[in-house]
């Protein structure tokens, strides 16, 4: 079970341990959603994009059916749902534009953000399209914003999130690995890039799961899910290079379902 839960109350036992049991959870469970509705907020991993099936009314924020908000309000009816999560956000746009959506009856949460404020895009342009010395570069100055400016921005949205929906129950969830290591991909970027841009997503993810612990939200990884499913695995569930490049480095539909709907469904 991939999730790092960081509260401690005997609800969440019964619930992880129900969870890890395979036991169905009781009806209880999803109370707050049920009650106050789930809202969906955050950037592109969170919209769908890669994931195709794009909500017509949604524009450039790219919402898809398939991604893993979508399936899990399809699977358990909330009272109201609220999918806002749009590509391209960053902390401070998700803050300024998404939050509109959140109320003090709001009863569950979800989003992702962090990539964008660092350069995801940019970074893996350069890996992509320059050498390796230039791609570790970018690397590293991306892991340098993770570790110096991220923290304050991201604190700063979820204190936002909190103060908007006091009551909800909120996951934070992280980003995928990119690359299985020595795997099956014989072109391309070379392993240290690939090893290079792994790490800087654990960097990031352990920034993201510190920040939402001091929130007192719930963050739960999706490395498990993806574990196998990595570019260079064979059999990935991330589009590598594509056309539309914005799917470029984004879940395809088996990634929302695979790999994102079950980590969010272990922690809502």
């Amino acid at each position: 079970m991939s999730v790092r839960r960081f509260w401690a109350s005997a609800s969440t036992l019964v619930l992880a341990a129900a969870a890890a049991l395979g036991v169905a959870q009781p009806a209880w469970a999803n109370s707050a959603a049920a009650a106050g509705g789930y809202v969906a907020l955050g950037d592109s991993y969170s919209s769908g994009v890669g994931a195709g099936s794009y909500l017509s009314d949604s524009g450039d924020c790219r919402r898809s059916t398939n991604a893993y908000p979508y399936l899990w309000a399809a699977a358990n009816s909330p009272s109201s749902f609220s999918f806002v999560a749009c590509s391209g956000a960053t902390t401070s746009s998700v803050a300024s534009t998404q939050l509109g959506a959140l109320n003090s009856s709001t009863g569950l949460v979800s989003v992702t953000a962090g990539g964008n404020d660092v350069g995801f895009a940019t970074v893996m342009q350069d890996c992509v399209l320059s050498s390796e010395a230039s791609c570790l570069s970018s690397v590293n100055s991306a892991v340098t914003q993770v570790q110096t400016s991220l923290p304050s921005s991201l604190s700063s949205l979820y204190g936002s999130i909190k103060s908007r929906a006091p009551q909800a129950h909120v996951v934070v969830l992280g980003y995928p690995r990119f690359y299985k290591l020595s795997g099956s991909c014989i072109a391309g970027l070379s392993e240290k890039k690939r090893e290079a841009i792994n790490n800087a997503s654990d960097v990031l993810n352990d920034v993201i799961a510190k920040q939402a612990a001091n929130a007192g939200f719930t963050f739960s990884s999706v490395v498990d899910e993806f574990t196998g499913h990595e570019l260079c695995s064979g059999d990935a569930w991330l589009n590598s290079v594509s056309i539309p490049v914005y799917n470029s480095y984004h879940p395809k539909a088996a990634g929302q379902s695979g790999g994102y709907l079950p980590a969010f469904r272990s922690a809502a």
